[in-house]
């Protein structure tokens, strides 16, 4: 049995135009084309698939899956692999919930005697936090990801990780905003959205559509709504509301 490319993409919450995207760097070639033109995929591709979304959630980019997928002989004893990093990554995500949980007590802590919230172990805040390839949250926009993986590639390991502490914490100063109760489209909010926007755009050029297609994988893209929903509930779409009112001002 096979099934076509847009079942395929509704099964696995891939789009259609990933999964063609796999097919051309030849990570991921269908088990045949019909007479139509379009992919149809077998059970085999199913799996291979499923092996290819397990490293990229592990934070795995596309050449590496490519050498993994190529060299590896025993299914099964990849599998096991693979099952091994994702316990791994659950053990890092319940001490990134722990982290973010001890800030926001911190904060209400704070706000609840009008004192300043004093950090005694700054270290303490990225507990659980790694690294991740900004590639992976744009998976469904391969050419910008490409380009993610060429710049990401020329910086060390410590330039890597001070960039995503970055992220991390422009996402808690949106959250703060939120909870605070300043509407999304305030200036507070558009000033991070353009700075956002500024480092995106550093990738390559955005069209309107693209920009507005990206703000909507904040709630659609399961890990990247996971990723706000982490810090703070309704955070996915708080940023999706900012980012759709930015492009409204300043993109036309």
């Amino acid at each position: 049995m096979d099934w076509p490319i847009a079942e395929v993409a509704r099964m696995s919450g891939v789009t259609a135009r990933t999964l063609r995207h796999y097919d051309e760097i030849g990570l991921l070639p269908p088990a045949r084309i019909g007479t139509n033109g379009h992919r149809y995929y077998a059970e085999r591709q199913l799996r291979q698939l499923q092996q290819i979304l397990v490293l990229r959630a592990l934070g795995v980019g596309l050449p590496e899956i490519g050498r993994v997928l190529a060299e590896q002989v025993d299914e099964v004893a990849a599998l096991r692999g693979h099952h091994r990093r994702l316990l791994a990554e659950r053990d890092r995500l319940d001490a990134l919930a722990a982290t973010v949980s001890r800030t926001i007590a911190d904060l209400e802590r704070s706000r609840k005697d009008g004192s300043r919230m004093t950090i005694n172990r700054p270290e303490n805040l990225f507990a659980g936090v790694q690294p991740s390839q900004y590639e992976e949250t744009l998976r469904d926009f391969p050419e910008l990801a490409q380009q993610a993986v060429r710049l990401t590639a020329g910086l060390s390991p410590a330039e890597i990780e001070a960039k995503h502490r970055d992220r991390t914490a422009q996402m808690i100063r949106i959250a703060e905003l939120m909870a605070a109760g300043v509407p999304a489209d305030a200036d507070p909010v558009q000033v991070e959205i353009d700075a956002q926007y500024e480092a995106l755009v550093q990738l390559g050029a955005v069209s309107v559509d693209e920009y507005r297609a990206i703000a909507r994988s904040c709630v659609d893209n399961e890990q990247w709504q996971a990723a706000y929903e982490v810090i703070a509930p309704g955070l996915a779409e708080y940023q999706l509301a900012a980012m759709e009112a930015y492009a409204a001002a300043r993109l036309g």
